[in-house]
């Protein structure tokens, strides 16, 4: 080691010391690297940021030039950071980010799972798995119980059904509800806006979109001033804590990330996310994932049926995947039973006659159209 190290080593050492005592904490502070590689707002805009998270206390180191996330990996490896602050990571497949915002609508923090990487190839499995890491960030963000809610978007309803059945296997999941009359943990803008869930799971390329707005809505786009930013990668056995900006993340959103995985390392989140991920796998993730892949729609008709006599439909059965939407009506239809389809305010819906209402949705729950 050389003098200059050894130096360092006891500056930042008494620098620790007079944080404890003014601070009355005795623990090290983490150190966050901030790796740069292709900001559009200027070296300016990254001191900046590293400047504010300074001033309120969080230790940075900025790491430039063409190599920054070969440089970043060493000094994660060697201990030298404790976490990082990244733009375009290439995460494996399997870890994406939890981003984390202020709504407007109450000022609430909300955290979007997930928001860039990939949990898995297909869709409804990413979006199980998304719930699972956007509660593991908000619980080593210090909320101890986290509300799920579900943004209503293609897979909803699977994902829905696929966290219900995780939660009577005996996963903790405590699921949100929409602020609309009719409530339900699938959520509407609304719900966003509000944050009436402390984790919103959706697919990573809509919660990337949705990051870009909550962070620069104020701005008119060419500026995140607003939040946490992407967030970080979480994964089953992934073992570093990298967060993500983009090009285009303010002074704000740096100190903010950096804030952000702060306080992950200090709530240690990667023993956060070892036991949440030993829960889940306990109460039958991999086998609920795996049914996921399955012919859940083996009752449905194998060829083509005919309609019954039409009648009055006005009992609405929800929570069809669009995509189903067509079978399942053909299921009932098979069994004597007149419905119709159609398109509501919260996703599609089934038609059928008030008589019929109880039966049916029998029929469909036993198919697995619905929950």
């Amino acid at each position: 080691m050389s003098e200059k190290q050894i130096k360092k080593m006891i500056a930042d050492t008494f620098l620790d010391i007079a944080d404890a005592l003014e601070t009355g904490s005795f623990g090290r502070k983490p150190v966050i690297g901030i790796a740069v590689a292709g900001t559009e707002l200027g070296m300016e805009n990254i001191y900046e940021g590293a400047c504010l998270a300074e001033k309120r206390g969080y230790k940075t180191v900025v790491i430039d030039g063409e190599d920054a996330h070969k440089e970043m990996e060493k000094m994660l490896e060697a201990g030298e950071i404790d976490g990082a602050v990244t733009m375009h990571y290439p995460f494996p497949i399997g870890v994406s980010t939890v981003g984390r915002v202020v709504t407007p609508g109450r000022g609430r923090e909300m955290f979007l799972a997930t928001t860039t990487g990939t949990s898995s190839t297909d869709r409804v499995e990413g979006m199980v798995k998304n719930a699972v890491y956007g509660i593991i960030a908000a619980k080593a963000s210090g909320i101890e119980e986290p509300t799920v809610g579900i943004a209503n978007i293609d897979g909803a309803r699977q994902t829905e059904k696929a966290l219900m059945k995780l939660a009577e296997n005996g996963y903790p999941i405590k699921f949100g509800s929409s602020s609309r009359a009719d409530g339900g943990v699938v959520m509407r803008g609304n719900d966003l806006l509000e944050a009436s869930a402390d984790v919103m799971v959706t697919d990573p390329l809509t919660g990337n979109l949705l990051m870009k707005i909550f962070s620069a809505y104020t701005t008119g786009g060419s500026y995140e001033s607003l939040g946490y930013g992407y967030g970080p990668g979480i994964g089953e056995g992934f073992d570093k804590v990298i967060m993500i900006i983009s090009r285009a993340s303010g002074a704000p959103v740096i100190a903010g990330a950096v804030e952000y995985a702060s306080q992950l390392i200090e709530a240690n989140v990667l023993n956060i996310a070892e036991k949440e991920f030993e829960a889940a796998n306990s109460a039958g993730l991999s086998e609920i994932l795996e049914s996921l892949k399955g012919d859940k729609k083996s009752s449905a008709p194998a060829e083509e049926v005919k309609m019954p006599e039409k009648e009055v439909v006005t009992y609405e059965i929800h929570g069809i995947e669009v995509i189903d939407l067509d079978d399942a009506a053909a299921s009932l239809w098979a069994k004597g039973i007149y419905a119709e389809t159609g398109m509501g305010c919260t996703g599609p819906v089934i038609l059928v006659s008030e008589a019929n209402g109880d039966t049916a949705r029998k029929i469909l729950e036993e198919a697995d159209y619905i929950s």
